[in-house]
């Protein structure tokens, strides 16, 4: 039996694969074509190739698994929808098992707060709204070892929201930030999200929620001048307008990426021995990582 795993050609999900590999574990991975059947399969890992949205393969490659780890989500406007009929098919094939189940939400529940914690209240924008009551019914559930995991900003190795940032337009001679600057991004270095997520599949207790945050807390001004300054810029930078953000990204995901959020990420260190210890942000779009 192996470890069933969405997303493994993704962003997050192909450092988890990486990750549950370097391991010897076995893993068999859905992906979407035959294309990124082949990339999974150079790993060792095992793939098959259909949708989240299947409710019958999804739960039939649960029942025959060791448990799951969902990082997939079809981000064509049909998450809410698909990642409910996923959870279905995951908990009816898990049910009664006591198997874990690692489900994907997202620090942007929190909404805006200055000290998140696992316990803090949800105040979500409308892009991830939807996230709540499946968040809720995943950690809930019973006869299944869940739990939600909440990732901050994910950055490293150029990719992620944090491309943004150093792909901004240039105006006079400085880069655009995300709106004034002045709000703070929680944030996590991918490679260590991904030991947060096999650490939650071995270790963490049914009905747990962790948010993967290093504890590294800047200000969206401060990763735009590391930007700028690896883009030979001197560290030039220009805020822009609400209504700007939203003209560029549109409402819905400009309004999350304007959102003040910091976070510590403690719990996961007590309770599973996350040691979170990647290049923070700033150093790596200083470094130039993010650059061409």
């Amino acid at each position: 039996m192996a470890i069933l795993l969405t997303g493994a050609t993704g962003y997050i999900g192909s450092h988890v694969l990486q990750a549950l590999r370097a391991q010897g574990r076995d893993v068999v991975a859905l992906v979407r074509d035959e294309s990124k059947a082949r990339t999974v399969e150079a790993t060792g890992a095992t793939a098959v190739v259909g949708t989240i949205g299947d409710r019958g393969l999804v739960e039939q490659l649960a029942t025959d698994s060791d448990g799951v780890i969902q990082l997939a989500a079809p981000g064509d406007g049909s998450d809410a929808e698909v990642t409910e009929t996923f959870v279905d098919a995951v908990l009816a094939g898990l049910e009664g098992s006591d198997k874990p189940f690692v489900h994907t939400s997202g620090i942007w529940v929190y909404g805006s707060n200055a000290d998140i914690s696992e316990t803090s209240p949800l105040d979500p924008p409308a892009l991830t709204a939807w996230r709540v009551p499946l968040d809720e019914r995943v950690q809930n559930a019973e006869g299944v070892k869940t739990t939600v995991i909440a990732p901050g900003i994910v950055y490293g190795h150029g990719g992620g929201i944090p491309a943004m940032v150093a792909g901004a337009a240039q105006v006079d001679g400085a880069l655009q930030l995300i709106g004034s600057g002045d709000q703070h991004w929680t944030t996590v270095f991918v490679d260590d999200l991904a030991e947060l997520y096999v650490l939650a599949f071995d270790l963490a207790d049914g009905g747990s929620r962790y948010i993967g945050a290093n504890g590294d807390n800047p200000t969206v001004r401060e990763l735009g001048v590391a930007a700028a300054t690896a883009a030979g810029l001197e560290g030039r930078v220009a805020p822009t307008t609400v209504d700007e953000v939203h003209a560029t990204l549109g409402v819905p995901f400009g309004d999350a990426l304007l959102l003040d959020q910091q976070a510590r990420g403690t719990a996961a260190r007590i309770d599973l021995g996350w040691e979170p210890n990647g290049p923070t942000l700033v150093d790596e779009l200083r470094s130039g990582s993010y650059a061409g």
